[in-house]
């Protein structure tokens, strides 16, 4: 049903659009993670002072928290990218209804129209 809904909604040229929009943030967040910050972290020299430990163990824990959320992000672009390919694309997948195109440019890796989104981040909390 959410196949042929999706279809009358999202025309090829859309899906392509919104194909070409995720798979640029996936080259985007891929090129960040191999970013020279990578190096400069896993180079670090022993140190004694405290204050230079601190930091750079911060530095450490920002580096690698903000690479794990990219992972995430990266993982939700390949299952939106495979649900174009399904042209299952666009389609809350709570309640079977259209998410809007507004929503879609805003965060085209959603899986939920706005209001099924709001459930999930509050039955989360």
């Amino acid at each position: 049903m959410a196949k042929t809904m999706v279809s009358k909604l999202l025309t090829k040229a859309q899906f392509g659009h919104y194909k070409q929009i995720l798979e640029a943030k996936a080259v985007e967040l891929r090129r960040s993670m191999s970013a020279p910050a990578a190096t400069i972290v896993a180079r670090r020299e022993e140190t004694s002072d405290m204050g230079d430990l601190s930091n750079q163990s911060h530095e450490e824990w920002l580096f690698l928290n903000r690479n794990s959320l990219d992972i995430s992000l990266l993982r939700q672009i390949k299952l939106a990218l495979s649900r174009i390919a399904e042209q299952t694309y666009g389609i809350c997948q709570d309640c079977e209804i259209p998410i809007s195109t507004k929503r879609l440019e805003a965060v085209p890796w959603a899986n939920y129209c706005v209001r099924c989104q709001d459930r999930h981040s509050f039955s989360q909390n």
